[in-house]
């Protein structure tokens, strides 16, 4: 005890604060070391408990690391605009051993989920991705070191969507190029200009849709939901297959939706009907297209990955979580109405945009799907306009 008093370490409250003239630093990799600054030397062990430590896990949102003209470490906040020598990761350190891992549910936000995940070596194209689950996609990806492709129809929102997570963090590397799902042509144009640039390509999130709109026929003489919702991210996954194949390990993740268990794409003989996919304008009704259109997503994923994962290419379709309040409803008054009602009891988009992740993260999950308390009023709204529509009511 008279070695320690001599030392200065009999007065400090617990045994893990450090002595006088002591300092705890830590290394670029996250390793903690001891600086007595009496005696200029420094050591890995705690001067009190003899204990090696480490820095938990990566550096909190919105830090980052840099190094002074000295070759010192420094450290910046973005979010509270200060810089600090002090690493803002040993108020979480560790003893040198294993970390259980992280469970994760309906509140785990993207960021939470890739916390810890340095994305730097990977290339992300996200189709929609200027607004909604795609925008918070692209912003999740984006904040971890992803280069990211942001593919919209609108080149000015997808502009303006790009300034937006470049001002979060002025190292993001995102970028937008224009993709129509509508055009066919738009397609084959995109992916032309893609392979011309020779990047590769680690994750394809087709993401892009539309819902509950008023009948109309693309350039190429089919039925526009079909098309945007499904048949042009089949094209786009076709012409861009040799890239994934060649950036294995890669995958592709599909957004579809709970909503495809309210389909008929089989006749009476249990055949499937595919005049039903692009109809004409008397058969026609806007919830049933995007019904439809997203069972053929999860068609699509199950075959793409049983044909594509032995070349290290695996693929996922999801349900992100029902009543999330974007603007995919906005051309039927009677979604938009219940969405408004049940906008102040559902989860921000940030929260439900999780599920696109965690499909990222683990690719063994064939199909995702989130349940939300609000679902029920999302299904009987489906099955009482179907029910009028076939004024069965």
């Amino acid at each position: 005890m008279a070695a320690l008093k001599y030392a200065g370490m009999d007065d400090t409250d617990s045994e893990d604060e450090l002595p006088p003239g002591w300092e705890e630093r830590s290394t670029k990799d996250g390793w903690v070391y001891y600086a007595y600054h009496e005696e200029m030397k420094t050591q890995w062990e705690h001067p009190k408990t003899g204990k090696k430590k480490r820095c938990a896990g990566a550096l909190p949102y919105g830090w980052e690391q840099e190094t002074d003209d000295k070759g010192q470490i420094f450290y910046i906040d973005h979010i509270n605009k200060r810089t600090t020598y002090f690493d803002p990761r040993q108020a979480f350190t560790i003893e040198d051993m294993q970390v259980k891992p992280k469970r994760y549910d309906g509140n785990t936000t993207a960021l939470e989920v890739l916390h810890d995940r340095d994305l730097s070596d990977k290339v992300v194209v996200i189709t929609g991705a200027n607004s909604g689950i795609g925008f918070e996609t692209a912003r999740s990806f984006a904040l971890h070191g992803a280069h990211v492709i942001l593919a919209c129809r609108n080149q000015s929102r997808g502009i303006k969507a790009v300034s937006l997570i470049t001002e979060e963090w002025r190292k993001a590397r995102v970028e937008a190029m224009t993709l129509d799902l509508a055009s066919l042509r738009s397609v084959r144009e995109f992916a032309e200009i893609f392979k011309a640039r020779k990047l590769p390509l680690h994750i394809l999130v087709c993401n892009a849709a539309v819902c509950t709109q008023p009948w109309s026929l693309t350039e190429d003489g089919l039925e526009s939901t079909f098309q945007i919702c499904h048949l042009g991210h089949f094209y786009l996954v076709e012409l861009l297959q040799d890239v994934l194949r060649h950036s294995a390990p890669a995958r592709v993740v599909v957004v579809s939706s709970e909503s495809h268990r309210f389909t008929d794409l089989v006749d009476s003989c249990g055949k499937v009907e595919l005049s039903l996919l692009s109809p004409p304008q008397k058969e026609y009704w806007s919830m049933l297209a995007y019904n439809r259109a997203k069972l053929c997503n999860i068609l699509f994923s199950n075959e793409l990955h049983r044909r594509m994962s032995p070349h290290g290419v695996t693929c996922n379709a999801l349900h992100p979580g029902n009543m999330m309040y974007t603007s995919i409803h906005r051309s039927w008054w009677l979604m938009t109405l219940l969405f408004t009602f049940a906008r102040p009891f559902t989860k921000s988009m940030v929260r439900h945009v999780f599920v696109v992740v965690v499909v990222f993260v683990f690719s063994n999950l064939p199909a995702i799907y989130l349940a939300n308390p609000l679902q029920i009023i999302y299904f009987l709204t489906i099955i009482f306009t179907y029910l009028v529509k076939k004024k069965k009511l």
